[in-house]
């Protein structure tokens, strides 16, 4: 298969579950939420379609650039190895990074301002992903698909691993009540992931995985309790709804501290 039809491919699964997840979340709902939301054309649109067409086209660029000046590629590093080991080299330890990556960024102030307009969302849906700050769509982007361009690993690699990350994205946010028992051991899921964005005390600086869920598991920052529904998502306190706004917020003074006699 050739990477055009490829790319084909891709947009077609990632429109088809877009509508699968409406349908489910119409159907067996977690929570019972409106289909329209607050502030749900500003993440599908702006969010979820511009802003992540105009930063592949930066990360693109500056990925070629790094390989034009390093050359790396041409060492054709992984190249040689099964299209399938090329992508679960990429899927494992890109995931570990998104792991360790976000919990940092529950615990520094400076990587939480990139990170809590994610958070900002008072509905949880399967478009509720897709509003992160460009910086750190930028972060997290670059660190995963430079990898991939320099150490020479196949094009489809790339386009299978997007592909994988949307349709992933838009299933752990979504809401729908699903149980899947002993998978969320393994693989993560919405049961798991919406209480990471929950007001509730108990659940706050836990779940921070994001396609395997035993990395939670291994570093004791799980938090499934049985039977239990989060009471609100999003944040305390006022968030902009404004798109630029939100982006402008997370440069906003820093407070001081009190100073203490």
């Amino acid at each position: 298969m050739n990477e055009s039809n490829l790319h084909l491919y891709s947009l077609a699964v990632i429109l088809s579950f877009s509508l699968l997840m409406i349908v489910l979340e119409r159907i067996v709902p977690y929570d019972r939420q409106k289909l329209f939301r607050r502030g749900f054309w500003t993440d599908l649109i702006l969010y979820g379609i511009l802003q992540s067409y105009v930063l592949g086209l930066l990360i693109t660029a500056f990925i070629q650039w790094a390989d034009s000046t390093s050359g790396l590629s041409r060492l054709r590093l992984v190249s040689d190895w099964p299209i399938w080991a090329q992508f679960l080299l990429f899927f494992v330890t890109h995931d570990l990074y998104i792991y360790v990556f976000h919990r940092l960024q529950h615990t520094h102030v400076l990587l939480w301002r990139t990170h809590e307009a994610h958070h900002s969302v008072a509905d949880v849906d399967w478009v509720a992903g897709s509003r992160s700050h460009s910086i750190e769509i930028l972060i997290n982007q670059t660190i995963e698909f430079a990898p991939i361009v320099l150490l020479g690993a196949a094009p489809e690699v790339a386009i299978l691993k997007a592909t994988v990350d949307a349709v992933w994205g838009m299933w752990i946010h979504s809401n729908v009540g699903v149980r899947t028992g002993v998978l969320q051991y393994v693989i993560n899921g919405p049961e798991m992931h919406r209480w990471h964005h929950a007001k509730d005390l108990a659940a706050s600086s836990k779940n921070f995985a994001t396609k395997l869920a035993i990395w939670d598991w291994i570093f004791r920052t799980a938090y499934l309790p049985k039977g239990a529904k989060p009471k609100a998502y999003g944040l305390s306190g006022s968030f902009p709804e404004n798109y630029f706004l939100q982006h402008a917020y997370a440069f906003r003074p820093l407070r001081r501290r009190p100073k203490t006699t």
